[in-house]
Parts: C-alpha cells; structure tokens; sequence
C-alpha cells in the first residue's frame, strides 16, 4: 500500500535542490533549461528505485543535508561522493537501498566530484512551473519554493512497494578527477579569435574559480592576444557555451545560465562531456580539447548506447 512519506530537512546543506530534466520549449522566451547538471548519475539514480529516468531527485551540491525519513523508504545514492552515512554508519552508494522509518541521513567531507544525487522512490508531491519540478534559477526561486531546500523544508513522496534491489557495476560508475580533458567545438565566434589566442585557449589549463554556480564556472586565467574587434549582438547560448568577457576571461555556461549574451563564443563543451564537467568543483583545472563534429557525434551516440545497455533503455 502506498503511503505519503516525509523527508524533514534538518539542515539543508550548502545547496540542495530539486532538479528534473529541466524546461525544454521556453528558451525563446528567456526561461533556461534548468534540470540536472549531470544528467547520468540523476539517472541512475532514477533508475536504482524504479522511477521515471528524467524525474525529480535531490541535487545535493559538495555539503549535504541531514535528513531525518517519517516513513520506510527505498532510496539511491550517486555521482559524488560526499561520504554519506544512515544513522552514523557509512551508506553505499550506486545501488538501491532500503531506509527504515525514524533514519537519519547526513553526509561528511566530499572525497570526489561536486554534485551527489539521491532518489527516493515513489511520486514527488512538489507543485511544477512550465512542466519541470525543478528550482528555477537564483533571480526566480520564488516560482519553485518548495524545489529549493531550506532548513526544516518538508519534501513529500508517495511511497510505494520497492522494486528489487539494482546496483550499478563498479565498472560503469564514473570516475572523477581534479583535473579533467573536456572536450569542445568551435564557437560562433572561433573566427574572431586570432591563431595566438586560439593556441593559448587549447594549451592552458584552468583552474575553477570560486565565483561559480550552475549559471556558469568562471575560469581562472585570461586568453592571451584577445582583443574584442566590435560589439557583439546578443545571440543565442547553450549550456556548455564558453563565452570570453571583454578582459579575457573564459566563462562556461550551464544549466541555468541565460539563453542569451553578448560576449564572443569561443567553444562550445560536447554534450557527453557536460556530466563530467557537472562534477568539477572550484580549484579543479580544466583543459580544453578540441574535437570535430563527427568525433562529437560519436562520442553522445557512445553515451547514449551505454546508457541504454546499463539502465535498459
């Protein structure tokens, strides 16, 4: 029998939101994709407790909340390691999990990647906006309150009878590191950039500055022999956009950056790479490679193949 559970924030961590496949159709008008940062390991978690693939989990960005569980619950853990622990003890992560009613869940220091994501299986009771579940960007929170977690939020799940338990093979969970090839194509703009410039962007390597979030990781470092000939209209953008401001400075958009800006796209990051960029937290370097696009093609067709042999899809 189904029962509504609930999930009580006693402390909400440094950033914990509710995040979906985010808000396809609105960029026409301003509104960003939004959704998870690293579309894989959401997934998988979806996938360890039997929910829908694109559905809600808890996006839980490098300190994590504690949680105390009002009812039985079959959860997943995965992407980040932030050293999760039920009741004191350490929690696995990359399979489906059992919680009894009355657990404490919290987690301690990060050992890996930026973002960990945690299903809870069953129907999220989270009102929508154009769709999505998922906590509008800063400047909007206001339209998704109850997706933004605070302290003493309640998250409500209708529960249902667990599936058996699933686990992701060792060898198909994601490895991340404090320095990372990310992989790109040429930029609206590429042109513009002289030969110098261009040779200095693919052979630098960028450290993440701390003024970062998921409107966009701003780069430490300048692209040298850039100098902006005329004033760009505001064009379009993407997640994994790289902009260079007007000084220099490499800017990758994400999530939920603005659909549109007036800075030079030097690049733009593959899509099979933007999970493993999700993961990059400030202080871990970045090194840009550039690719053509078949090489780009098959690289999404390879993700998108391994994704459909693991989760079943």
């Amino acid at each position: 029998m189904n029962k509504l559970s609930e999930l009580h924030f006693l402390k909400a961590g440094l950033q914990s939101l509710v995040q979906d496949q985010g808000r396809m159709g609105y960029q026409a008008y301003g509104v960003a994709v939004g959704g998870f940062l690293d579309e894989g390991a959401a997934k998988m978690a979806n996938w360890l407790v039997g929910n829908e693939l694109g559905g809600p989990v808890l996006e839980i960005t490098l300190m994590g909340p504690a949680i105390a569980f009002g009812e039985d619950c079959q959860i997943a853990l995965t992407g980040a390691n932030l050293s999760p622990r039920l009741n004191g003890k350490a929690l696995p992560m990359y399979e489906s999990l059992h919680i009894p009613a009355g657990s404490m869940l919290d987690f301690g220091r990060p050992l890996n990647g930026c973002r960990a994501y945690l299903a809870v299986g069953g129907k999220w009771q989270l009102p929508q906006w154009l769709g999505s579940y998922s906590a509008a960007p800063q400047t909007l929170a206001w339209l998704t309150p109850e997706s933004v977690i605070k302290k003493n939020s309640l998250l409500r799940i209708r529960t249902r009878p667990p599936i058996p338990p699933r686990c992701i093979p060792e060898k198909y969970r994601p490895q991340y590191g404090k320095w990372q090839d990310i992989r790109v194509l040429p930029g609206p703009e590429f042109g513009q950039f002289s030969r110098f410039a261009i040779g200095h962007f693919f052979s630098y390597t960028y450290p993440i500055s701390p003024q970062s979030n998921r409107m966009g990781y701003r780069l430490q470092g300048k692209i040298a022999d850039f100098h902006p000939k005329e004033e760009i209209i505001s064009s379009g953008s993407v997640p994994g956009t790289i902009q260079v401001s007007n000084e220099g400075q490499p800017i990758v958009l994400l999530a939920d950056a603005q659909t549109s800006g007036g800075y030079s796209r030097i690049a733009n990051v593959i899509s099979a790479d933007m999970p493993l960029l999700a993961q990059m937290k400030p202080g871990d370097e970045v090194h840009f490679v550039p690719v053509s696009l078949p090489q780009a093609e098959k690289a999404q067709q390879q993700m998108l193949e391994l994704q459909a042999r693991l989760l079943g899809h």
